[in-house]
C-alpha cells in the first residue's frame, strides 16, 4: 500500500506541475520510470512491480480506494493475532501437563499425610509403653466401667480432644484445627497419682437459639460430601438433626461423670455460647464438681489476664494449656479432688482380664454404627444417612447372651486411598488411620458390606488388609431388607458371589441382617464368638504334624 500511495503522489506531482516531458518518452511512460533516471538513489523504484489498477479519476475516489485497502489490512492483522493467540493458548494449556501436575500434587499430599500417620504412631506406641508402666505400679487392675467418669464438655474448637489426649497419653483423639472434628463420646483411661479413671471427650455443643446456617458453620457440617444419592429432604434433615445428636452425646456423657471440665477459649474470649453453657451446667447439674478451665493459655502471665474475664459465669477459671501441658496438674488435682471413692466387688481378682475385641469396618455408609446401637440397645453412637458420620474409632463394651464380654470398636468408613488423598481432608485420613488401628487392636474383625452394592473395589482392598494383619474375621451383609423377590435360595447365590469375590476370606462365615430394623444382629456376636474361639484355640502337636506333612505332600 505504500508503494501505491508514493506512485499517486508522484503523478500527481508531474500532472499537476510544468515539468517539461522530453519529446522521447510517451505519455504512457510511467513517473517512476523518468524520476528514477534523474535520480538514481530512488532507482530500485523502477524495479517494483504493482498490480495493474483503473486509473484514478479524482482526489476523493483515491482516498476511498485508500480507505478499502487500509481496512482489508487491518482485517487481515486482527485475523492472523487472533490465530497467534489461539495457538499460544493451545500451547500453554497442555493437558497432559495439567494432568501430570495434578497427579504429583495428589501424590505429595498423600506422602505427608503418611508422614504426618507415621510419626504419630511412633508417638503413640512411646506414651503407651509409659502408660504401660504407670499402670504396672498400680495395685490392682480395675475395668473401665467401674472407674468415676470426668466428662469434658465446651462448645466447638476450644481444644476438648486435645485435652483429652493430654489425659489420657495418647493420639486416641482426631485433632485438627477446625470445628465440628468430634461428635461421639470418646472415652479413655488415666491416672494421676493413686487415682485412676475415665475420661470422656465429647463433640461441641451449639446453642439451639442459633440459626440452621450458623450451626452448620460451626460443627463443619457438609452438605454435599458424602450426600451422593440421597434426596434433597433427606439431605436437609439429616444436617438437621446432626447438632442435636451431638448435643445428646454430650448430655449422656455429662449425665454418667461424677466430674466436669467446662472448657472454654481463652484467645477468643468469653462468647455468648459459653454463658449458655454455664447456665445449663449449673441449672441441671450444681449436685456435681464443675471446673472451669480456661485453655490456650500458654504464658502464664497472660493466662491470667485471658481467664479474668471468665469470672462472670460463677465459677473460679484455672488457665491452662492443653498442648504445652501449662496448668494441666493443677486442673488433675481439683479433678481428683472431686472423684468419688471406687466401688468394685471383693472377687475382682478372680474376674478374667483378657476380653476380646470385634471392630466393625467397611466402606462408608454401609451401617457399621446401627450395628453397634442395634447391639447394645441405645444410641451409643450417632446413625446419619451422611457418610463420614463417624471420625474416631469408639470403643464400647458388650456382655453377650451367654456372659461373654467383648469390646465393639465402631469405626469411621474407609474409601480408596487416592479418593482420600484428592479430597484435601485432613480430618477423613486421620479418620481412616483411627481404622486400621481398630483392626489392628481387635481380636475379630466384622467387615460390613451393603446387601444392594455386594462386593467392591474397595471391599476387597479391606478384606486383603484383615488377613494381611492376621485377624479373625466374619462378613456381615447388611441392609438384607433391600434385596427384592427373596426366596430360600438368595442367599445360597449370593454367598457363592461373595465367596468367589473375596477368596481371601473363603473360610469366613456369612451373616445377614438388617440393623436399623435389629434383626439378626444377634448372629453377629454368635459368629463372632466362634471366630474368636477358633483362633484362639490351640492346636496339639500330632495335628501340626499332620498339616505339615500333608502341605509337604508325604
Amino acid at each position: 500500500m505504500s508503494a501505491a500511495i508514493a506512485t499517486g503522489t508522484v503523478s500527481k506531482l508531474f500532472s499537476s506541475s510544468s515539468f517539461p516531458f522530453p519529446s522521447h518518452l510517451s505519455p504512457k511512460t510511467t513517473s517512476l520510470s523518468l524520476l528514477s533516471s534523474h535520480n538514481p538513489s530512488i532507482s530500485f523504484l523502477s524495479s517494483l512491480s504493482f498490480p495493474k489498477s483503473t486509473p484514478l479519476k479524482s482526489s476523493a475516489n483515491t482516498t476511498q480506494h485508500f480507505e478499502e485497502e487500509e481496512e482489508e489490512e487491518e482485517d487481515i492483522v486482527a485475523e492472523t493475532e487472533i490465530d497467534e493467540y489461539e495457538s499460544e493458548c493451545e500451547s500453554e494449556i497442555d493437558i497432559e501437563n495439567f494432568e501430570k501436575e495434578a497427579k504429583f500434587a495428589v501424590k505429595e499430599f498423600s506422602t505427608s499425610l503418611s508422614r504426618q500417620l507415621t510419626s504419630e504412631e511412633e508417638t503413640d506406641e512411646k506414651r503407651e509403653s509409659r502408660k504401660q508402666k504407670r499402670k504396672k505400679a498400680t495395685s490392682r487392675d480395675i475395668p473401665d466401667h467401674f472407674l468415676p467418669k470426668v466428662a469434658i464438655v465446651g462448645r466447638p474448637n476450644v481444644g476438648k480432644s486435645a485435652l483429652f489426649n493430654r489425659f489420657v497419653g495418647g493420639n486416641r483423639a482426631i485433632v485438627v484445627d477446625e470445628p465440628g472434628v468430634t461428635r461421639d463420646r470418646l472415652y479413655g483411661r488415666s491416672f494421676w497419682g493413686e487415682h485412676e479413671f475415665m475420661v470422656v471427650d465429647t463433640g461441641g455443643v451449639v446453642t439451639v437459639s442459633k440459626s440452621q446456617a450458623n450451626v452448620m458453620e460451626d460443627l463443619a457440617i457438609s452438605t454435599t460430601i458424602g450426600m451422593d444419592g440421597i434426596s434433597l429432604a433427606s439431605r436437609e434433615a439429616a444436617v438437621a438433626r446432626m447438632p442435636s445428636m451431638i448435643e445428646k452425646q454430650a448430655s449422656a456423657a455429662v449425665e454418667e461423670s461424677s466430674v466436669i471440665i467446662f472448657l472454654v477459649d481463652g484467645q477468643a474470649g468469653l462468647t455468648a455460647a459459653d454463658v449458655e453453657i454455664a447456665d445449663w451446667l449449673r441449672r441441671n447439674y450444681s449436685n456435681k464438681c464443675i471446673i472451669l478451665a480456661v485453655n490456650k493459655c500458654e504464658s502464664p502471665r497472660k493466662g491470667i489476664m485471658q481467664a479474668s474475664e471468665f469470672w462472670s459465669l460463677g465459677l473460679s477459671p484455672l488457665p491452662i494449656s492443653a498442648l504445652s501441658g501449662t496448668g494441666t496438674g493443677e486442673l488433675l488435682d481439683l479433678v481428683c479432688s472431686g472423684l468419688g471413692k471406687i466401688e468394685c466387688p471383693e472377687n475382682l481378682n478372680e474376674e478374667e482380664t483378657y476380653i476380646p475385641a470385634i471392630a466393625i469396618v467397611g466402606r462408608p455408609n454401609v451401617g457399621k454404627s446401627s450395628i453397634l446401637n442395634a447391639l447394645v440397645g441405645e444410641d451409643r453412637t450417632i446413625v446419619s444417612p451422611i457418610s463420614g458420620t463417624t471420625r474416631d474409632a469408639i470403643d464400647t463394651e458388650f456382655v453377650g447372651p451367654d456372659g461373654q464380654k467383648f469390646v465393639l470398636i465402631d469405626t469411621a468408613g474407609i474409601r480408596r486411598r487416592a479418593t482420600v488423598a484428592s479430597s484435601g481432608s485432613v480430618t477423613e485420613a486421620l479418620s481412616v488411620n483411627r481404622a486400621f488401628r481398630g483392626i489392628r487392636r481387635s481380636d475379630v474383625v466384622a467387615l460390613v458390606i451393603e446387601a444392594m452394592a455386594c462386593i467392591t473395589e474397595q471391599d476387597y482392598k479391606i478384606a486383603e488388609r484383615i488377613e494381611k494383619e492376621g485377624k479373625g474375621c466374619l462378613i456381615v451383609v447388611n441392609k438384607w431388607d433391600t434385596i427384592p423377590n427373596k426366596n430360600q435360595q438368595t442367599a445360597t447365590y449370593y454367598e457363592q458371589d461373595v465367596r468367589e469375590k473375596l477368596r481371601t476370606l473363603q473360610w469366613a462365615p456369612i451373616v445377614y441382617s438388617t440393623a436399623i430394623a435389629g434383626q439378626g444382629v444377634e448372629k453377629i456376636i454368635v459368629a463372632a464368638s466362634t471366630v474368636e474361639k477358633e483362633r484362639s484355640r490351640r492346636l496339639g502337636t500330632s495335628i501340626l504334624n499332620q498339616v505339615v506333612q500333608g502341605s509337604f505332600g508325604f
